[in-house]
Parts: C-alpha cells; sequence; structure tokens
C-alpha cells in the first residue's frame, strides 16, 4: 500500500464497505471527507478521527447532490480521489416498482451525478485524479431475481470504461478503478433470513478496496473465488443462462 497520502472523497460512507475503507484511509494518514444521508453515523466517524475526516449530508439522489458535492470537496481542501460506496439493490423477482426506482435512482442517477461532477472536477483543475467505485460482480450477467440491480451495476461497469476511455483520448490522466466485490455481509443483504453462498466479511474486503485504489488497479473482483465464478458465468451460453436458477 505504498502511496502518499492524498486528499479522498467516499460517497456513501455512513455504513458497510464505505465506511470501513473511509476509516482505514484516515488510520493510514489520508484527509477524508465521507458523505452520506444518516449524519449521526457521519458525526461518529469525525469524531473518531478527529483532523483527519470531515464529513456532508449528501443524498445523491437530490437535485443538489452536485453542489453540495463540490463543498464538500473544497471544505477536504481539495481531492485526489473519489471512491462512490452508496448502493442500493434488493432481491425482487416480483418486480416491485418501488424498489426498482429506487435502485435506478441511487446507482444510475445518483452514480452518474457524482463521478461526472468528479470527472469534470479533475479535469478543471488540471488534476490526474481518480475515481473509484464498488460496483458488484452482478453486472456480469442479468440475474432474474435481482434484475434491476444486476442491470444497474452494467451501466456502472460501462460508464467507468467510457471515463477510462475519454480520460485517455483527452490525456488527462484521470486513473478509474471498478471494484467488483461478491456477496459482502452488509445492510444490503437480507442475511438473516437468506443464505448467501461465500460470504464475506467487511473486514476482509475493505482492505482489499483500498489496497486496490492505491494501486490504481483498473479492475479488481474480490475475491479469487468470485473471479473464477464469474468467468464461469461468462461462459454459460444464454440459452443455458436463461434457464439457470441463481439466487440473488
Amino acid at each position: 500500500m505504498r502511496r502518499a497520502p492524498g486528499r479522498i472523497v467516499v460517497v456513501g460512507a455512513s455504513s458497510g464497505l464505505g465506511r470501513a475503507a473511509a476509516m482505514i484511509f484516515a488510520r493510514i494518514g489520508w484527509q477524508v471527507a465521507v458523505a452520506a444521508r444518516r449524519e449521526e453515523r457521519l458525526r461518529e466517524m469525525c469524531h473518531e478521527m478527529p483532523g483527519h475526516m470531515t464529513s456532508m449530508v449528501i443524498d445523491v439522489t437530490a437535485p443538489d447532490a452536485t453542489e453540495r458535492f463540490q463543498k464538500l470537496i473544497d471544505r477536504n481542501g481539495g481531492m485526489d480521489v473519489l471512491l462512490f460506496a452508496a448502493g442500493c439493490g434488493w432481491n425482487n423477482p416480483g418486480l416491485d416498482d418501488d424498489r426498482d426506482w429506487r435502485t435506478v435512482d441511487v446507482n444510475v442517477v445518483g452514480f452518474t451525478a457524482i463521478t461526472e461532477a468528479a470527472f469534470r472536477y479533475f479535469r478543471d483543475n488540471g488534476i490526474a485524479g481518480q475515481i473509484a467505485a464498488i460496483t458488484s460482480i452482478a453486472g456480469t450477467k442479468g440475474i432474474g431475481v435481482s434484475a434491476t440491480y444486476s442491470a444497474t451495476k452494467r451501466y456502472q461497469w460501462s460508464m467507468l470504461q467510457a471515463y477510462g476511455q475519454l480520460s485517455a483520448i483527452q490525456r488527462l490522466g484521470i486513473a478509474v478503478t471498478d471494484i467488483r466485490p461478491g456477496f459482502v455481509d452488509t445492510d444490503l443483504l437480507d442475511t438473516a433470513t437468506r443464505h448467501y453462498p461465500m460470504i464475506m466479511s467487511v473486514q476482509k474486503v475493505a482492505p482489499r478496496i483500498v489496497k486496490a485504489i492505491l494501486r490504481r488497479r483498473r479492475v479488481v473482483v474480490i475475491d479469487r473465488r468470485w473471479a473464477f465464478v464469474t468467468a464461469l458465468w461468462r461462459c454459460i451460453p444464454a440459452v443455458i443462462w436463461r434457464r439457470l436458477r441463481i439466487e440473488g
């Protein structure tokens, strides 16, 4: 993890992988700005890391999200890395409208607003920064029981790929890191009533996220087991995939 400490903004930092990664960055000397909807949790984080952390309430789906994001960057003294860790999704075989549109709002609308604002910030200020996002292995294939979630994660994959290409074409030096975990024991999963295979702890996954960012990796699948599984998924013909029973 050798890299001089810089300034990182973590959006979606109040719980789970976002919170854990933000705390690691603060402990290794980075100046960390954290954003989420839950103000109390953000205050608790700043209290734990005085001098290394600042915060602002941001709802990535709100009309003022990008304006507040810019204010948080200024409050942090600038930004070298964005980590987009906000996410939403359900096991939704019934295709409930409310759940699906909430997933789209966060994973597509909010994701696009914040990551595009970060790209413009780096470009306009001549900073060879880094846009990192926690996506998911769910983007590998369309998963029937989590249709909207898997589709929105595929969208994120494509957007990050496009940012990387745009950076190269315009010679901006902006790095892009697509972090694709398998199942992680966070609030996003209903682990109390459902069984998930190869589930990982936040404590296992968060350091790997930090490592991927510090090394400016392009794409990282966490962990090796999930890299193997998703490689197999890609080899399955569509006619067979349609008949598979996959519980997401």
